[in-house]
Formats: structure tokens, sequence, C-alpha cells
């Protein structure tokens, strides 16, 4: 009979390493994913943790996000939000509970939203309306605002308190649109285009106060972003929050973290106007006195340079005789020189000059004798050219040819010396004295010497 030692024994877990175990599996098996659901049980803890529970119609599952996670949602989720975490799922060992470790969260169909938004502001910047060399600049001093929002809004009221705390001067205009909900985006094209037909205003403001990625979809339209590039006024785009970005932000003049500071871009503090004013009219005033204490100073400087009129006329004309005389000197001296050198140059010349007489002499001698000779070599010449003339027509060939004479040719033009080159029947070619012929060869007729040869 067996003992009861003698059975080997399983290892055995206990819970802890039970519930690690579990743990290791789910993380090892079930990767981050994303999950949808709605939020139950909302707790923020005093450490910054959310605890939750996140379900759909027929099951729920527990979720926790740390603080260091916690602090990088855009939004503090409330119960019944419908929501998307991306999560790890886990096990908490002390419990056993099976949760969600959530790394990430965003509202339910932000990620739609989202790649919609990526894939617009993508096809806009392929097409330019982004870059920067074709936004305008705005202008120094705005006299008229525009702006483009709901009446209704927060927005509106943080502006109109702002734009009369520092320039109550201005004058304001408001284009009315809904900013949120269905067709609003249509709505504010529409009205980007009347502010920018009517072009009465020198800077226009498309504004609107924070909230969800849903709230600001209508700044996400590619009808809002193609009417503020046709708008002929430069737009300062004002939405949401200084985190909040749209197509909007990307396609207008100058984006302003927030409503509030666009309307603090597109003005200068009255204040810092007048005290600029003042600065100037101070600069001016002092730059003038500068101005007048030089002429002054400039004035007496040719005051005590100023003579008397007589004594200046009796200065001119004591200088005018000094070069009158010194003009007299100047002219005489240098001809009388000149002529006197010109005199010396003369006689040298005629003691230097040869007789030319007797050279005129022999000259015309030797050309007569040379006017002989060459006569005599002349004639000589062409008595020789003459004869040789006379040799070379008796050798032309065309002399012979006007004695009766012919040559024949063959087709190539080549001269037919022999009859044994004539192949019959063949066409040759007759030239005679006034012109040439074709003949037709049938038979050749050879001399007997040369049959023998």
């Amino acid at each position: 009979m067996p003992t009861e030692n003698s059975f080997s024994t399983p290892d055995i877990l206990s819970v802890s390493q039970l519930n690690t175990a579990v743990s290791r599996l789910l993380e090892r098996n079930f990767p981050l994913a994303w999950v949808s659901g709605e939020i139950s049980n909302f707790t923020r803890a005093a450490s910054g943790h959310w605890y939750f529970t996140l379900k759909d119609h027929s099951a729920q599952v527990r979720a926790v996000m740390f603080r260091g996670r916690a602090q990088y949602a855009d939004f503090n989720p409330r119960e019944g939000d419908k929501v998307e975490v991306r999560a790890l799922v886990s096990l908490y060992a002390p419990r056993g509970d099976y949760q969600l470790n959530v790394e990430a969260i965003r509202r339910a169909g932000v990620g739609n939203l989202y790649e919609a938004f990526l894939r617009l502001k993508q096809k806009l910047t392929d097409e330019g309306l982004f870059d920067h060399q074709r936004k305008r600049p705005l202008p120094a001093f705005a006299r008229t605002i525009g702006i483009v929002t709901s009446p209704q809004a927060a927005a509106l009221r943080d502006i109109l308190s702002t734009l009369a705390r520092r320039a109550p001067h201005v004058e304001i205009i408001l284009y009315p649109t809904p900013v949120q909900g269905e067709g609003s985006a249509e709505k504010i094209a529409a009205a980007i285009a009347i502010a920018s037909a009517r072009n009465e205003c020198d800077v226009l403001l498309l504004c609107r106060g924070g909230g969800s990625i849903e709230d600001l979809w209508s700044f996400n339209n590619e009808a809002v972003a193609r009417a503020l590039v046709d708008c002929r006024i430069p737009v300062i785009a004002g939405v949401g929050h200084e985190t909040d970005f749209t197509i909007a932000d990307f396609v207008a003049d100058l984006r302003a973290p927030t409503p509030t500071a666009a309307a603090e871009l597109c003005t200068i503090p009255r204040a810092q106007w007048l005290s600029n004013l003042l600065q100037h009219a101070e600069d001016l005033s002092q730059a003038l006195r500068r101005r007048l204490n030089q002429h002054a100073q400039t004035l007496d400087w040719h005051a005590r340079r100023v003579q008397s009129p007589r004594q200046a006329i009796a200065h001119q004309k004591l200088r005018l005789a000094t070069s009158h005389h010194r003009l007299l000197h100047a002219t005489t001296t240098p001809l009388t020189t000149a002529r006197l050198a010109l005199d010396y140059l003369q006689r040298r010349l005629h003691q230097q000059l040869p007789d030319v007489l007797v050279q005129r002499s022999r000259l015309f001698e030797q050309t007569r004798r040379l006017g002989a000779v060459l006569n005599k070599e002349t004639t000589a010449h062409t008595q020789r050219l003459r004869a040789l003339q006379a040799q070379l027509g008796m050798l032309d060939p065309q002399r012979t040819l006007e004695r009766g004479y012919a040559i024949l040719r063959d087709e190539a033009g080549n001269i037919v010396r022999q009859p044994a080159s004539i192949n019959a029947p063949q066409r040759l070619r007759l030239d005679l004295a006034g012109g040439s012929a074709q003949i037709d060869v049938s038979a050749i007729t050879m001399l007997k010497k040369q049959r023998s040869q």
C-alpha cells in the first residue's frame, strides 16, 4: 500500500502570487488599446489620481488614471461623459480587481475629429494657405475694428471692455454670427465675406471663447479658411484658449492666444499714444531750439566778418589792378621771347638748307634714262609673249577640231583612244569644233596589225 508521502505534492501559490501572475499575464496579452464608454462614479483623490468606472449598455470596468497622466488631460471628466481612453489592462493585486490603467483620455469622437483636422490642415498646407509670405501686416493705427463673433458670446464682452479701456476712440463694427452648432461654419464664412465686401474696417477680429474640440469645430471648416484667405482686411484670430489651435488660427494673418489678447494686439493704448505724442513733441521742441541756436551762432559769425561796402570795393579795385598788371606782363614777355627764338631758328634753317637745283637736275637725268631702259625691256618682252602665244595657238585642241578632227568620249566622259575599249553596241559622245553629238556604235572594225597584236 502506498503511503501518503509517496505522492508528489504540486506547488501551492499564495493569493498575492496568483494575482501578480494574472496581472502580468493580462499586461502581456493585452497591449495599450483605445476603449470607449461612459464615465460613472468619478472620483478625484487628494493625491491627484482619478478613479472612475467605464461602462456601456451591458458591461462596466473599473479604471484609474494616475496624477502623472491626468495632469495632461485637456478637460475635466464628469459623470455621464462619453470618453475614449488609451489604457493597459491590469489587475489590482490587493483586491483582485480587474481594471484599466489609463494613459490618455479624450472625449468620444475626438479622435475622428482630430484626424479630420489633420487631413484638412495638410490639404491647406499643400495649397500654401499657411505660408507667411501670404499674410499681411497689421495697420499701425486702426481707426475701425470689425468683430466676427456671436452677440451673446462672453468673448465679445471681454473684447469690448479691453477696447474701451485701451482705445476708446476706435470705432467698432460687429458682424454677428453663431460660433457653435449646426450651420455655424457657413454663417461665419458669410460674415467674413460681408466684412470683406464692405471693406469698412482696418482690421478684423475673429473671436470665440474656449471650449471642447466639438465646440470649436466650426473654426476647423474649409469654407471659413477660404473666406479668411479671400478677405481683403487683415484678420486676427482669437479662438479658444492659449492651448487651442484651429484651422482659422493657421490661415489668419495673426493668431492671438485669447480673444482679449486679439483686442490688445490690434490696438495701442491711448495713454501710450499720448505719451509717445508728448515725447515726440518734446523732441521736436528741443531739435527746433538747437537749430535756432545754431543759426543764431552762424549769424553772429557772419556779422563779425561783414566789412564796409566802400572798403570791399577799394580792396577789389586793388586786386583788379594787380591782376591786370600781372596779365600784361604774362602776355608780352612770352611773346617777345618766342619771336626772338623764331628769328634764331629761321637763320639756322637757311644755313642748313642744301642746293636742290643740282639734285633736281641729276634726278631728271636718271628718270629719263630709266624710262628708256623700261621701254626697251617692255618691247622685248612683248615680242616674246606674242611668239609664245602663236606657238600655244598651234597646240590648241580647238584648232585641231576646227581642221575637221573630233574627240570620242564614252558615257563616263573618258576619251576613247583604242577600238578595243569600245563594247559594241555602246553609245558614245563625239566632241566637234562647234558642239557635240551622241552616236551609237553597233560594230567595230579593227586594223589587221592591231588584231595580230
